[in-house]
């Protein structure tokens, strides 16, 4: 088999397992509430769950194609499965995965890729498994004993660092997407009156139209 077949047997194989896979993820999240409301009869009007998930949607509606697509260069097709089903894919699953196709030089799409990212996503979650099980434990005290501003600029900026560091890492590889990657957001954000979810979804969609043209005319490889 050339490497071809064996990335499209890879794919196959990650979407059988994996659709159903989290779509079980899916259903079974709802058995507290189920049991809730059968055990305490308190199930509430439809209208009322309508009106909730109405407010979600207008809030993270956009991440629901912003996210998948945005993320699958760097998680890759079982990486995205994975991600999706374990959580923290932005400030956890994304940097591993990137990290790991950088130290090896993977190029995006081949099977390689495919590996590497799955290895790292799968080893983020090992390790996230024992630091968050650590965290409950001696977390509480560890935090209850650090100043104040160290607690505040861990829950401020500890994201927006991740995502500045993953960002720099891209940039260096590809400075002129970088360019408009970071533009776009800025001039949005200081010249119209988007939310921050319709900004997101015009940066991420704009700026793979505009790679898509640089990698036509061979700007970008």
């Amino acid at each position: 088999m050339n490497e071809r077949e064996v990335l499209e047997q890879w794919k196959k194989s990650s979407i059988k397992i994996g659709t159903p896979t989290n779509i079980i993820a899916a259903l079974t999240a709802f058995i507290p509430v189920l049991w809730l409301c059968t055990r305490y009869d308190c199930w509430p009007p439809f209208s009322t769950v309508m009106t909730a998930w109405g407010l979600i949607v207008a809030s993270f509606g956009a991440l629901y194609f912003v996210e998948p697509i945005s993320y699958y260069a760097s998680l890759g097709l079982s990486g995205t499965y994975l991600g999706f089903l374990s959580g923290n894919i932005g400030n956890m699953r994304v940097p591993c995965a990137a990290l790991a196709l950088d130290v090896t030089e993977s190029t995006p799409g081949t099977i390689q890729a495919e590996i590497v990212s799955t290895m790292a996503i799968c080893g983020s979650i090992i390790t996230n498994l024992i630091a968050t099980t650590s965290a409950v434990i001696v977390g509480g005290a560890v935090l209850s004993v650090l100043p104040e501003f160290i607690v505040d600029g861990l829950t401020r900026y500890a994201s927006a660092a991740i995502f500045g560091a993953t960002f720099g890492n891209f940039a260096t590889k590809y400075p002129q997407v970088a360019i408009f990657a970071l533009a776009i957001p800025v001039l949005l954000k200081l010249f119209t009156g988007f939310s921050a979810a319709l900004v997101i979804l015009c940066t991420v969609f704009g700026t793979l139209f505009i790679a898509r043209i640089m990698y036509k005319k061979g700007i970008v490889e």
